[in-house]
């Protein structure tokens, strides 16, 4: 049975300091060693940065083959420990014995990534080359190496072990960087590498210090310890955007495409060269110095937010935000948008989806800023219900009478009409104004000779709720 680490006073060591603390303790050693002669040296020498050690408190019993076995990643680095703690491996160790574990060996066990929701087009490779794709489908098992690759409206979402969620939107290409949890500190470290697009997470709050979750791009790494933010990579520009809705994120130019590349597990955010807080974000281009924070637009509204979807097509009317050039419109089956289905961006406050099954949806709104900055959500629920109503007019052969007909598309419900008619295009006073009408014609006789404008309203009632739908205003002209 593996035994946990327990908590020991501090320890002081020639040259060093090991701090126990909770059930471990991380003592980073970051003095540099520089010779005692480099100033006379015309080539001063690269510093070097000191190794970082883990504190293991031992229990009762405990050898160096076994402590090895459970926590390195090489069992035969026992020997390694041996000589940094001056202990004679066959030893059985009292409980208590503070030793250093160099913290660049320790063992890391492999997580994975758990596909909860895809749709339209998705798929996954593996391997260096990455060039075999396979579709992606729900309820799949991801792991490091794994490449997500989604087409135009493909979206899907991953669930991390900790219960963080990753959505990649429509055109991307995310990479699985790292995806592991250190056995002795039980730290997690997750590297996400956006090549195209991108990538909305919502992460679990980080319990330790060496919690890692970076969303890399070609020109920033963006770090977080808990937050809801979005990382966008435009391989055209090679600009990369980072907008936080809720949290802080710590950006910093991308050295090198390495996976443990800086900054490294247990760097603060304020360490970063942009700390970016929840409502701001930023614009960084590949080469530059990562952009400064700018503030995100405010959340634009609904026209017509309790609006039944109930037309053709699937539209929006929003209302104008000052300060936006564009807006972002998506569609998704959950109030958390982790199962989108539509995505558009449009340079006027409408957005037309065509055509969509009958069912509640959610849409998500947000401005778009001069910077390409998309601004704060705003998310209405909605249903769509298609009812097409269709009408006709047109006087009736070898009579005065002008009749009138009309259609429903869901003929299966039970359906009342109302009828309107009227000389002025608002209907105010209506010449004829029936609310008792079950068929699908009306005749009207005995019209003088004008302009006349009518409408047909259908009413349902299903499902405990009551529907409207209006036709257009019409006209015509009767001449005598």
């Amino acid at each position: 049975m593996t035994r946990a680490p327990q908590p020991a006073a501090p320890v002081r060591r020639a040259g060093s300091v090991l701090v126990a603390a909770s059930l471990i303790a991380m003592t980073c050693f970051a003095s540099s060693s520089v010779d005692a002669h480099a100033s006379r040296s015309p080539k001063p020498r690269p510093q070097t940065t000191a190794p970082v050690y883990v504190a293991y408190v031992t229990h009762e019993g405990d050898t160096l083959y076994e402590i090895a076995g459970r926590y390195l990643r090489d069992a035969g680095d026992w020997a390694v420990l041996s000589r940094l703690n001056h202990v004679p491996a066959p030893r059985r160790m009292p409980a208590g014995v503070a030793l250093r574990l160099p913290a660049d060996r320790l063992r890391q066990d492999p997580e994975s990534a758990r596909v909860i929701a895809t749709s339209g087009p998705v798929d996954h490779a593996f391997g260096k080359t990455k060039t075999l794709y396979t579709p992606l489908i729900d309820g799949t098992t991801l792991g490091e190496g794994d490449r997500i690759r989604t087409g135009p409206n493909g979206f899907v979402t991953l669930e991390l072990a900790d219960g963080s969620h990753v959505s990649v939107s429509q055109e991307g290409v995310l990479d699985i960087g790292r995806l592991r949890r250190t056995v002795l500190t039980g730290s997690a470290d997750r590297v996400l590498q956006l090549q195209r697009g991108e990538v909305q997470s919502e992460v679990t709050h980080a319990t330790r210090k060496d919690d890692r979750f970076q969303i890399r791009s070609p020109s920033v790494v963006a770090g977080v310890r808990g937050t809801h933010f979005k990382v966008g990579y435009d391989s055209e520009t090679r600009a990369t955007a980072v907008e936080v809705l809720d949290g802080a994120v710590g950006v910093d130019p991308l050295a090198s495409d390495k996976a443990d590349a800086a900054p490294l597990p247990g760097v603060p955010l304020q360490a970063s060269a942009q700390l970016v807080t929840a409502r701001f974000g930023n614009i960084t281009r590949a080469g530059d110095a990562v952009g400064a924070p700018v503030e995100l637009l405010p959340a634009p509204a609904l026209a017509a937010p309790a609006k039944v979807q109930d037309g053709k097509t699937v539209a929006f009317d929003l209302v104008p935000s000052a300060g936006a050039t564009a807006y972002r419109v998506q569609i998704a089956r959950d109030a958390d948008l982790l199962d989108l289905i539509r995505d558009l961006r449009v340079g006027e406050p409408h957005a037309d989806f065509g055509d969509l099954a009958d069912g509640t949806y959610f849409v998500r709104i947000a401005a778009i800023d001069a910077h390409g900055l998309e601004g704060l959500p705003q998310v209405y629920g909605f249903e769509r219900r298609q009812l097409g109503l269709t009408a006709s007019a047109a006087p009736r052969a070898g009579s005065r009478d002008f009749e009138f007909r009309w259609f429903v598309s869901r003929s299966t419900v039970e359906t009342r009409f109302r009828f309107v008619l009227a000389t002025t295009a608002d209907l105010a006073h209506p010449l004829v104004d029936r609310t008792d009408l079950t068929g699908g014609q009306l005749a009207v006789s005995d019209l003088p000779a004008g302009v006349y404008y009518w409408t047909i309203v259908a009413e349902q009632f299903e499902n405990g709720r009551f529907y409207e739908k209006s036709s257009t205003v019409r006209s015509f002209t009767l001449a005598r």
